[in-house]
């Protein structure tokens, strides 16, 4: 069997020495053996006892990318068959140990460790406790020691802390690594660690060291449950005291314990001193071990307010200085002067700077001198009470200018204010409009809101710009002297405007006044805008003259224009009508009688200076001196009662007139004799009635207008007496406006 091993060995040996004398490529044909290379090339590892694993070997051939299996082909040797044995390279594990597995094919050797081992079993940790933990324990009693059996023999024990895989179910209470507690918090965790398949778990329980941590006032050793301290108050020193149990004597814990401030800008703890900064409430906290133990801190400031002089947002001017107070108010009518003990700062110095006065008086100030062009916020700070304004440096300017100097609204409206700029020494615009305080000569008229114009009555007022004034110390810049103005214009909001219900008509030639308009108010007031109201006519058959007493508009030629005028937020327009100059006003009728009730139509005829001739009979503006009894409506007159009334009318200045009488209708005419026999030479009268629509009755036989048929046998005079003449028979017929009568006459 030695002897085996020994030829195998040397076998091996001179089979490696060739290969690398000769490698299988430099003489290699297509479709040759390159090299050979098994299915993976990681380390293999097995265990005494487990199934057998298959290993093969694949051939890398000349002039192909393909592999071809030549597992059955190659020869397989081992170099310690006591640790693994191979056959075709069916690897069997048979003691612990390491050997080499080689594969020839062709030549071409490939070799592969293998590592043997006996398996794993009864994973267990190692502690020091049962698993009982306080915070603050040492490290030595935080190690758990994990160990497994097998390995390198059945039997054999091996540490494998560093190897396993730990963790903690409660990462708030405890974690491990590599087999290392480190406690968190008060709690129960699971610790569990895993190595080749096999688990080990317990159960830890973390305990707080001590009972509960109490803050006492070290100068008189009382329990602090809160404190109230004053800005500039001293610093207090707290202690930290601590108990394991309520039987355990106590333990000043503070240089120990972790400190800490909810706000160090209003208190700051170091070692349970305790410093206060500024006014409010913060929370002192101290922890140790995983116990903690909190107070609250009211820190207020002996002064209720700090009032700066001036208040408010600052504007200045490059070179310029501020004289800024300070003063407390601790009551409503006590003010002290605390300039020069407040704490000035400017957020940016390259912008301004402030400094106080370092003499105590009573006119004490900080003065802020503007440096660069920018802004800054100037703070003052006393005792915990503060108060900020906000400065700005602009450059200096050489004059100021205005956008537009005119500006109209409406009343009750709002506008915006013009923009201004000031002109800086190289010639360029600055924008001021928000340092611009406006003032107005006449606020009922317009005033300044909300830094917006205001509308109030009608009118024009003046309103004047300068750079807002600014308690600056000497020399201020020259440019707050200048000013700008604006001259506003406040005009009535108008629902409507009226003009005149006739016709507007010009003559050729002659002036006439413009007419009258009438503007109705948002409010509902009204108001004469005739002379407020501007004209303009369209077309060239008309003009608009200024005259000494006012603007007149003048018929050029014949035609028609549209005068339009304007008012407030309203415009009206009005035609107009331009005509020759008429001599004469033809009118029909010149009398008209009419019943109740009637109505009539006036033609009224117009003759040019040219002979030819027009109707006007519905431009004549008729007006009726009785209305009682008619009226008229453009051409058409309506009689209302009985009576008289005179229509009288004009065009183009000429007059004339129309006298109306209006007289009830009459409806019927009845006569008190229809038949009469007279002797000749005898008499008898007979009576006419008239009956109207209104119901009236008039006897009016006096104004009957008669007809005999045979005037030589009977007649009849005027009173209605009707006298026989001779034998025979007659017949009278009366008439009384357009109704008639009669009466048969027979003498005998």
């Amino acid at each position: 069997m030695t002897v085996y091993r020994k030829m195998t060995k040397m076998l091996l040996i001179m089979m490696l020495l060739t290969a690398v004398a000769f490698p299988v490529n430099v003489f290699a044909a297509t479709g040759d053996t390159i090299s050979i290379e098994f299915d993976s090339s990681a380390k293999v590892d097995l265990t005494v006892g487990q199934t057998p694993k298959q290993m093969k070997v694949y051939a890398n051939l000349e002039g192909t990318s393909s592999k071809r299996d030549v597992t059955a082909a190659a020869l397989w040797i081992s170099s310690k068959t006591d640790v693994v044995k191979v056959v075709n390279g069916l690897l069997t594990p048979v003691n612990t140990g390491t050997s080499m597995i080689t594969a020839t094919y062709n030549n071409a050797v490939a070799s592969i460790e293998v590592s043997v081992t006996y398996p794993y079993k009864d994973l267990t940790l190692e502690k020091s406790s049962e698993g009982n933990y306080k915070l603050g324990d040492s490290e030595a009693s935080l190690v758990v020691n994990a160990k497994v059996t097998g390995g390198e023999s059945a039997a054999s024990v091996k540490d494998v802390s560093a190897d396993a895989e730990w963790s903690s179910s409660n990462a708030n209470v405890l974690t491990i690594a590599s087999g290392k507690i480190t406690l968190v918090g008060e709690g129960t965790a699971t610790v569990t660690a895993k190595y080749k398949g096999l688990t080990a778990t317990f159960k830890a329980v973390v305990q707080l060291p001590y009972s509960a941590i109490v803050l006492k006032d070290k100068k008189t050793g009382t329990t602090v449950k809160e404190l109230e301290m004053l800005v500039g108050d001293s610093p207090l020193q707290l202690t930290a005291m601590t108990k394991a149990t309520e039987n355990s004597s106590e333990n000043d814990i503070a240089d120990k314990a972790t400190w800490t401030s909810s706000n160090e800008s209003i208190a700051k703890v170091k070692t349970g001193e305790i410093t206060v900064l500024g006014a409010g409430k913060v929370t002192i906290t101290a922890s140790y071990l995983g116990v903690s133990k909190s107070i609250d801190v009211y820190v207020r400031a002996p002064y209720e307010a700090l009032l700066l002089n001036p208040s408010g947002d600052q504007t200045l001017f490059l070179g310029e200085s501020l004289r800024v107070k300070s003063s407390v108010r601790d009551a409503v009518n006590s003010t002290k002067n605390q300039s020069t003990s407040t704490v000035w700062s400017s957020d940016n110095q390259l912008t301004a700077t402030v400094a106080a006065d370092t003499v105590v008086s009573e006119d004490a100030a900080a003065t802020v001198t503007a440096k660069a062009v920018g802004t800054a916020v100037i703070k003052g700070d006393y005792l915990g009470v503060n108060k900020t304004f906000k400065l700005t440096v602009y450059p200096n300017l050489t004059d100021l200018t205005i956008e537009k100097n005119e500006q109209e609204l409406y009343t009750a409206d709002t506008a915006s204010l013009p923009k201004v700029s000031g002109t800086k020494y190289d010639g360029t615009k600055l924008d001021m409009s928000d340092e611009v305080a406006w003032t107005s000569a006449n606020e009922e008229i317009a005033s300044i809101k909300d830094g917006k114009l205001v509308g109030g009555k009608a009118g024009t007022v003046t309103l004047t710009g300068k750079i807002k004034e600014s308690p600056v110390a000497s020399p201020a810049s020259a440019i707050r002297s200048k000013t700008v103005e604006l001259k506003v214009t406040v005009l009535n909001k108008v629902l409507v405007l009226i003009g005149p219900e006739t016709p507007f008509g010009l003559v050729i030639g002659e002036e006439k006044a413009l007419p009258a308009v009438q503007a109705v108010l948002e409010n509902g007031d009204e108001l004469d805008v005739s002379a407020l109201i501007k004209w303009e006519v369209t077309g060239s058959n008309a003009v608009i003259k200024q005259t000494a007493s006012g603007k007149t508009i003048k018929g050029l030629v014949k035609g028609s224009a549209t005068l339009k005028g304007t008012y407030s937020n309203k415009t009206i327009s009005i035609p107009v009508t331009i005509e020759q100059k008429i001599t004469k006003l033809l009118v029909e009728p010149s009398t008209l009688e009419m019943n109740l009730r009637g109505s009539k139509t006036i033609k009224v005829t117009g003759v040019f200076t040219n002979g030819k001739t027009a109707l006007f009979s519905g431009a004549m503006n008729w007006e009726s001196s009785n209305p009682a009894v008619a009226t008229v409506n453009g051409a058409s007159v309506k009689a209302v009662a009985e009576g008289t009334t005179t229509l009288t009318g004009s065009y183009q200045g000429i007059s004339a007139t129309v006298k109306i009488t209006v007289v009830p209708k009459l409806t019927k005419l009845t006569i008190s004799e229809n038949r009469l026999q007279l002797a000749p030479g005898a008499s008898q009268g007979v009576v006419v009635t008239a009956l109207y629509d209104t119901g009236k009755t008039e006897i009016v036989t006096g104004a009957v207008a008669w007809t005999s048929t045979k005037p030589t046998v009977a007649r009849i005079n005027t009173s209605g007496t009707i006298t026989a003449v001779s034998k025979g028979t007659t017949s009278f017929k009366g008439k009384f406006d357009n109704k008639t009568v009669s009466v048969s006459v027979t003498v005998k």
